[in-house]
Parts: C-alpha cells; sequence; structure tokens
C-alpha cells in the first residue's frame, strides 16, 4: 500500500479544501498504482490545491506530471450565499471568487510547483483540445448533472486501458448529498468500459478494462 509521507499529509491536511482524510489516503493509493503507466495524472476541479499535492507527490516519485483543470470561479456551492462560500478567496477587485493564487501558494509551500501543471479554463473546452492518454483522472469538479456529464464525457474516454478513473462525492443515499456524481459513477459501470476496484466512503475507484 501506497501512503503519502508525515510531510506530505500534514500539507494536504492544512490545504484550504474538504476532502477527509481517509480518502486522500486512498486517492493517493489509487494514483501510485495508476502512475505506472508512466501517462499524466489529471484531476479536474482543483480548488485550492488539498487533493492535488496528493497527486503531485505522487507524480515527482513516479517522473511524471499532474495536470489539474479548473477555472477557479468556483463551483455552484461556493458561490455567495451557499453552504462552502469562502469569502477569503474573493478577488476584492473584481468581485467574484479566484482560488488561483491560493491554489499555487498551496503548492509552492508543499515543494511541488515543478510537478503539476495548471490548466485554468473550463473543463469541457480543455478536454476537447486534450489529445493524449490518460493513466488516471480524477472527477471532482461541479456537482451539478451537467457539468459531471461533461467531465466524466469529457475525460473518461482519454483513461487509458488499466488506468484508473476516479470519482468523488458519491452518494447512492440522496439524503446524503447530491446525486450527479452517483450517476455518471453507474452511467461509467452500466458502459462495460470500467470495473470498480475500491470503494472509501465516497470516493470510488474504478479501472479501465483491456481492450479486446
Amino acid at each position: 500500500m501506497s501512503e503519502p509521507t508525515p510531510e506530505i499529509l500534514a500539507a494536504f491536511e492544512a490545504a484550504k479544501g474538504f476532502m477527509p482524510v481517509k480518502e486522500g489516503l486512498a486517492l493517493y493509493e489509487a494514483a501510485a498504482e495508476a502512475a505506472a503507466l508512466g501517462l499524466p495524472l489529471l484531476e479536474v476541479g482543483t480548488y485550492c490545491g488539498r487533493s492535488t499535492i496528493l497527486l503531485a507527490d505522487v507524480a515527482r516519485a513516479a517522473g511524471t506530471v499532474a495536470v489539474t483543470v479548473d477555472h477557479h470561479r468556483g463551483s455552484e456551492e461556493q458561490q455567495p450565499g451557499w453552504e462552502y462560500h469562502d469569502a477569503s478567496v474573493v478577488d476584492p477587485e473584481v468581485g467574484v471568487m479566484d482560488t488561483l493564487p491560493t491554489f499555487r501558494r498551496t503548492l509552492r509551500k508543499a515543494g511541488l510547483e515543478d510537478h503539476v501543471i495548471a490548466v485554468v479554463g473550463r473543463s469541457p473546452q480543455v478536454a476537447a483540445v486534450w489529445g493524449g492518454q490518460l493513466g488516471f483522472v480524477f472527477i471532482d469538479g461541479g456537482h451539478t448533472d451537467e457539468h459531471a456529464t461533461a467531465d466524466y464525457e469529457g475525460w473518461a474516454p482519454k483513461v487509458a486501458p488499466g488506468g484508473l478513473l476516479v470519482i468523488h462525492d458519491v452518494f447512492p443515499n440522496p439524503e446524503d448529498g447530491g446525486q450527479a456524481p452517483y450517476r455518471i459513477y453507474l452511467r461509467a459501470l452500466e458502459s462495460g468500459d470500467f470495473e470498480e476496484i475500491s470503494v472509501t466512503d465516497s470516493l470510488r475507484v474504478l479501472r479501465r478494462r483491456p481492450v479486446a
């Protein structure tokens, strides 16, 4: 089992974000497995870089790179008046959220800037111009059906055979959370292209089946 060092785990816990430690450890282990393919590790939904720390550390050890995709304006539930809004990441000059500066500080403090390519843009647009295969895709972006579906349709086809697709905030029970990530998780399984290999609370890890 691959685990982060105490220093990396401490950086993860100190970073602004929402992922619990237990799920973070499962994410790290999955990324370490996928990194053996030698392909980039990609996450959709960066926020302030909490999970990026883990992926970047894995990429550093494996000699590959972590790619993050986010417009850095916050998802729906992070806007003013919503439960997950944080006024400290609002740009005072333009009056809208901008998590990019916090994200960059997070990576610098952790010593991981050189192992991350940060793509600032909307997921469907970035996916449309991304040409290569990926060893690992972590979907943790917007939680509406529109955004979750676009993330799945844009990035799941780019997971290499044997690579991993990881989906966060999968809640089969509607009382526990939104259903959009759960619906794309079911869609991945029903496609026949992916098989589930682990479940850790709301984190699901799926492997892309080899090409027949």
